[in-house]
């Protein structure tokens, strides 16, 4: 059988996360969505996703397909029952379909052409921006079960502090010394070479992805995810970094996601609460106003390759979008659209080929190369997204 994963009807409300990849490359638990199928279903999935996406996440089809949308998590009970769907079949939840098997995945999915099965467990669903910290944990214990189960850690080194020691992993290269790891809250996941510096305090869940780096005296609460690559430092809370991030200094970070190749510069501070303890309201590019969380809790969502400067300040519920430049003392607003530049004091338009220079800098520090592909979904995010640069 043949898998794919679709954007499914939730891409616009993952904006501007979607932007630059399909629903299925999102990062919540340990894993991204697609990783988490690929190893429930023991195969490799392709995509069904917005056609500028296509030539870096393609779709592979065959004569049988089942596609499935990538909002929905995988357990033992769903993953069984879509390997047992045929030709024609289908399973929904609430009436929202999850998956069906086609010989056409191209074509729209019509209901009244489908038998349909009906799941009625509960599901780990990510269908809003904030359901990626909100619902991390929930994420970070599946997968850990499914990394883990049957495996040993590495050792633990004796310079270290542990607590619940049955409830952290160390992957192969990884290394963590003179740190406290408290996995009464949660399990701790640290990646093959990923690195706890001295003197960091973590408290689970935290998943430290392949090649991470916690810096020296971090304070690290749960459920937080940091991918491959990141570097992070500081104080953070329930907060997930995609890949290849960067919040290597003091300053603290809460209920936030950052896409991949993000950097906070030294001592920014995120507020994730309001004065008045009000439900957080966030930016939504499907209605183009502001959509109600109903958490009490949110900070920053911010696009790939967005950056601020040194002691930047951002208020409860901030957005922003791809490629954006943040500097300068005070609050900025709490929607700043793709490719903008500046802070308070005013905006401007971040011109592509400034920002590609800065890609193709950051990217080339980490021996990735800024291809051709890479320039053309950039460039697609800079036309669709200049509506809402109107400074």
């Amino acid at each position: 059988m043949n898998f794919i994963l679709s954007d499914g009807l939730n891409r616009n409300a993952l904006l501007p996360f979607t932007y630059t990849r399909p629903v299925a490359e999102i990062r919540i638990g340990i894993l991204t969505i697609r990783e988490k199928w690929d190893k429930w279903l023991s195969t490799s999935c392709s995509y069904h996703t917005e056609t500028y996406l296509a030539q870096k996440f393609p779709m592979h089809c065959k004569s049988e397909n089942t596609v499935i949308s990538a909002s929905y998590l995988p357990n033992a009970k769903l993953v069984e029952l879509i390997k047992n769907l045929k030709n024609k079949e289908a399973i929904t939840s609430d009436g929202v379909i999850i998956a069906y098997v086609t010989d056409d995945p191209k074509k729209e999915f019509n209901p009244s052409e489908y038998n349909t099965k009906v799941f009625e467990d509960e599901l780990i669903t990510v269908k809003n921006t904030w359901d990626i910290f909100s619902k991390n944990h929930e994420a970070i214990t599946a997968d850990f079960e499914l990394l883990t189960k049957g495996r040993k850690s590495q050792p633990i080194a004796k310079s270290n502090t542990v607590i619940n020691a049955a409830q952290i992993f160390l992957e192969e290269g990884a290394k963590v010394s003179c740190s406290i790891l408290n996995a009464e809250t949660g399990p701790i996941y640290v990646g093959k070479n990923a690195e706890i510096m001295e003197g960091s305090i973590v408290r689970g869940a935290l998943a430290l992805c392949d090649n991470a780096v916690l810096k020296m005296g971090s304070k690290i609460y749960g459920a937080s995810t940091f991918g491959p690559y990141c570097k992070v430092g500081g104080e953070v809370s329930n907060a997930v970094l995609f890949a290849y991030s960067n919040k290597g200094h003091e300053g603290f970070l809460g209920n936030s996601v950052l896409g991949e190749w993000c950097n906070l510069g030294a001592d920014t501070n995120t507020s994730n609460l309001k004065n008045n303890y009000a439900p957080v309201r966030l930016w939504s590019y499907e209605t183009e106003g502001f959509a109600k969380t109903g958490l009490q809790f949110c900070g920053l969502m911010m696009g790939d390759h967005s950056k601020c400067g040194i002691n930047t300040m951002f208020n409860t519920g901030t957005v922003i979008g791809v490629s954006a430049n943040i500097f300068g003392s005070g609050f900025p607003r709490n929607f700043i659209p793709s490719y903008s530049w500046g802070g308070v004091s005013g905006f401007t338009e971040y011109r592509t080929n400034k920002a590609f220079e800065t890609a193709t800098a950051m990217m080339g520090r980490r021996k990735v190369n800024f291809d051709a592909t890479e320039k053309d979904i950039l460039e697609h995010v800079f036309e669709d997204t200049a509506k809402w640069r109107n400074y």
